[in-house]
């Protein structure tokens, strides 16, 4: 079983083609088999798009996947620069493609594992993280967002209730001495963690 959070999925392509409403614009994503929710957007990520306010400054989408969440946020908010990160090189490469066919100026994807080749910090960072990967991938990774986000920055995550929303909320605060549920819908949970 080759599972999207891997280096380079080596399932055969399947490769389609959807489309996305983000605010008033129509985007299209090419997609592929071995990377998440390839069918359409997955609730939790328009959840998240639809939840963050009107973001400035650099931007980075965690985990990005064919980027529907750090498109759509350039997209929407013209004046952030969003840098986009998967693990999964055919998810990139897609995320490339998309960035390219929806015209997007102020976007860039690159293969990272986690934060490994990231260099700069960001105001916000926003994550559907893989859940399925377990507490022992996705814990440190929140440790780490901490340390990339600017003083004043924000943590933006979505986690679906039955897959640890709530122990989600314990390790952030933790993390963070705070975590706001900001958001919660079709169960799942916007989770907003601020640096000081």
């Amino acid at each position: 079983m080759s599972h999207y959070y891997t280096p380079n999925p080596d399932l055969p392509h399947e490769l389609q083609t959807i489309e996305y409403i983000a605010g008033s614009e129509k985007l299209t994503f090419s997609t592929d088999a071995g990377v998440f929710s390839r069918q359409r957007v997955d609730y939790g990520s328009h959840l998240l798009i639809r939840t963050l306010p009107p973001l400035e400054g650099a931007a980075l989408d965690l985990g990005c996947g064919y980027g529907p969440i750090g498109i759509s946020l350039a997209v929407l908010n013209p004046r952030c620069r969003v840098t986009m990160v998967d693990i999964n090189q055919r998810a990139v490469a897609l995320a490339k493609e998309n960035i390219r066919q929806n015209a997007v100026s102020n976007a860039q994807a690159f293969v990272s594992e986690g934060f490994s080749m990231v260099s700069e910090s960001f105001q916000v960072i926003v994550c559907n993280p893989p859940i399925r990967a377990g507490k022992k991938v996705i814990y440190p990774l929140f440790e780490q967002c901490r340390d990339y986000l600017n003083p004043g920055g924000s943590l933006y995550l979505v986690v679906q209730k039955k897959q640890g929303a709530s122990s989600a909320v314990t390790k952030l605060e933790s993390v963070f001495g705070n975590c706001t549920v900001i958001k919660k819908s079709g169960g799942y949970w916007i989770l907003k963690s601020d640096k000081d």
